[in-house]
C-alpha cells in the first residue's frame, strides 16, 4: 500500500515537472443565442495558457467543413498591438479575449466559426502549442410575404349540393419554417391535423394521384352528404328560366337523408414545407371545411405567422363573401351597327364589411332566347365580345351570370343600337341614284310619245 501511495505521488510531480516544461493552452468561446438578419454579432473567443502568444487565426468554416475561410489573423511577431484582446494576470496564468464583429450578418453567414490560438512552448521557442475552439452561429430570416388564396380553381354555386372548400396561406421567406394558424372572425380554429398517406403505407398505394384534400365528407361527420340528392328546402324550385314542377317520387324504403348545414364544421388543416437554395422555406397550409353559404358569407378568415425573428405575428385576412350586383361597362356607350360591342364587368357591389367578393367569382354570358353572334350557347369570361353587330341584334337582351361557392347573382343589359351615318349615307345614295334612273326614263318615254303623235 505504501508503495502505491509513493508511486502515485511520483507520478504526480511528473506530470507536474512535464506541465511546466511544456506548458498549457485551452480555449473556449463564449456561446450566443440565434442572431437575425441585420443585426451586428460580436464573437468571443477566450483562452488561458502560462506560455507566451505566437498567433490567433479566425475561421469562417463553409462547404459542410471541408474549406476553411481565414477571416482575421493577429501575428504576435510582427504585431505588438494588443488593443484586440483583454488580459488578466491570475498567478503565473494569462487568460486573453479575443473578439471579430461581423456587421449586418446575413444567412449565408449561418454557419461554424473557428478559434485556433497558438502560444511558445516553455521549454523552447522553436516548439508552438495549439489549441481551436469552435462555435456555430444561428442566423434566422423572418418571413418577407404571406397571401391568403383560393386553393381551388373557381367553382360553381351549388344550392343543392354541399361541397369541400380550402383556403391556402403562403408564408416564404422564414428560417427556420414559421409557425402557421387560422383564425376565424378572430378566434383561433381548433383543427383536425391532416396527414396525406405515402407510397409503401398500408396497403401499397399512394392517394397523391387522387389529391390532396382530407376526406371532410365521413359517415361519422355531423356536416357529412347523407344521400346522393340533397335538399336543403324541399319544394324551393331550382334557379334558372325553365318552369319548375315538383316532382313526385316513389316512396323509398326507408326515409332518404339530406344534408343539413352546421354551425360547428370540422376544420382539417394540412402543410408542406419548400425549402429554398438560400436556406429559407416556404410554407403552404391547406384549410379544409365543409362550406355553409348561409354562415360562412361574410366571415373573416386570417392567416397567421409566429416566428422567432419577429416581434408580432404576421397575418393576411379574407372575407368570404358572395357576388352582388355586378357593375357593367359597355363599350362604346352609344352603339352602331356594324360595331365591336365589349360588355365587361367592371366589379361588384362592396360588402357591409367593404370587402371585395372572395373567392373570385365565375361569369358567363348568354343571350336571352336565342344564341350568341358566335352561334354559341354561352361565353364565359368577364367580358362579352361582340364582333361587328348587325342590326338585327337591336335590342337584344344578354344576361350576365356571376357566381362562387358562396352564392350566385344575374343582372342583365339591353344592346341599343343607333343608325350608322355612314350605312345612312350610303344608302341615300343609292335611291337618289334610283331616283334620277326613274325621272330619265320618264322623260325618254315622254319624247318617244311625242315622236309618235307627231309622225302620225
Amino acid at each position: 500500500m505504501e508503495r502505491m501511495i509513493a508511486f502515485s505521488l511520483r507520478l504526480l510531480v511528473c506530470v507536474e515537472l512535464m506541465d511546466r516544461a511544456v506548458g498549457y493552452l485551452t480555449v473556449t468561446i463564449e456561446p450566443i443565442p440565434p442572431v437575425i438578419v441585420g443585426d451586428t454579432v460580436t464573437l468571443k473567443c477566450n483562452f488561458k495558457t502560462d506560455g507566451r502568444l505566437r498567433e490567433i487565426v479566425w475561421f469562417r468554416v463553409t462547404d459542410g467543413g471541408s474549406m476553411k475561410q481565414k477571416i482575421f489573423t493577429y501575428d504576435a511577431m510582427f504585431n505588438t498591438n494588443y488593443s484586440h484582446m483583454e488580459d488578466y494576470r491570475r498567478r503565473e496564468d494569462l487568460v486573453y479575449q479575443s473578439t471579430i464583429r461581423l456587421p449586418e450578418v446575413r444567412i449565408a453567414d449561418n454557419r461554424p466559426y473557428e478559434c485556433h490560438v497558438g502560444v511558445y512552448d516553455r521549454s523552447t521557442r522553436e516548439k508552438v502549442v495549439l489549441a481551436s475552439g469552435t462555435i456555430f452561429l444561428t442566423v434566422m430570416a423572418p418571413p418577407v410575404f404571406i397571401s391568403v388564396v383560393e386553393a381551388d380553381t373557381p367553382a360553381s354555386f351549388s344550392r343543392y349540393q354541399a361541397q369541400n372548400f380550402t383556403l391556402k396561406c403562403i408564408v416564404s421567406g422564414g428560417k427556420p419554417a414559421p409557425t402557421v394558424f387560422f383564425k376565424r372572425d378572430g378566434e383561433t380554429i381548433n383543427v383536425i391535423p391532416y396527414i396525406q398517406p405515402t407510397a409503401g403505407g398500408e396497403g401499397g398505394t399512394s392517394t397523391a394521384g387522387k389529391g390532396s384534400r382530407p376526406p371532410v365528407a365521413r359517415a361519422s361527420d355531423d356536416t357529412a352528404l347523407h344521400g346522393s340528392r340533397p335538399l336543403l328546402h324541399p319544394g324551393v324550385p331550382p334557379r334558372g328560366d325553365a318552369p319548375w314542377a315538383p316532382r313526385v317520387s316513389p316512396a323509398p324504403a326507408t326515409a332518404p337523408r339530406r344534408w343539413m348545414p352546421t354551425s360547428h364544421p370540422l376544420y382539417y388543416y394540412q402543410h408542406t414545407h419548400i425549402p429554398f437554395s438560400n436556406g429559407t422555406t416556404e410554407v403552404q397550409a391547406l384549410l379544409t371545411w365543409r362550406l355553409n353559404p348561409q354562415l360562412d358569407d361574410q366571415a373573416l378568415f386570417s392567416c397567421e405567422v409566429k416566428h422567432p425573428a419577429l416581434s408580432v405575428p404576421m397575418q393576411a385576412a379574407v372575407t368570404l363573401a358572395a357576388p352582388k350586383a355586378p357593375k357593367l361597362l359597355m363599350t362604346p356607350p352609344r352603339a352602331k351597327v356594324g360595331d365591336t360591342v365589349r360588355i365587361a364587368v367592371q366589379g361588384f357591389q362592396v360588402g357591409r364589411l367593404g370587402n371585395d367578393v372572395f373567392p373570385q367569382p365565375l361569369v358567363t354570358w348568354t343571350r336571352v332566347g336565342g344564341l350568341l353572334l358566335d352561334g354559341n350557347v354561352q361565353h364565359d369570361g368577364r367580358e362579352l365580345v361582340l364582333e361587328r353587330v348587325p342590326a338585327e341584334l337591336n335590342g337584344s337582351m344578354y344576361r350576365c351570370t356571376a357566381e362562387n361557392p358562396l352564392g350566385a347573382v344575374d343582372t342583365h343589359a339591353r344592346l341599343v343600337l343607333f343608325q350608322n351615318p355612314s350605312m345612312m349615307k350610303g344608302t341615300q345614295d343609292r335611291n337618289n341614284a334610283a331616283s334620277r334612273s326613274d325621272a330619265l326614263a320618264l322623260r325618254l318615254l315622254t319624247l318617244l310619245l311625242t315622236m309618235t303623235l307627231e309622225v302620225t
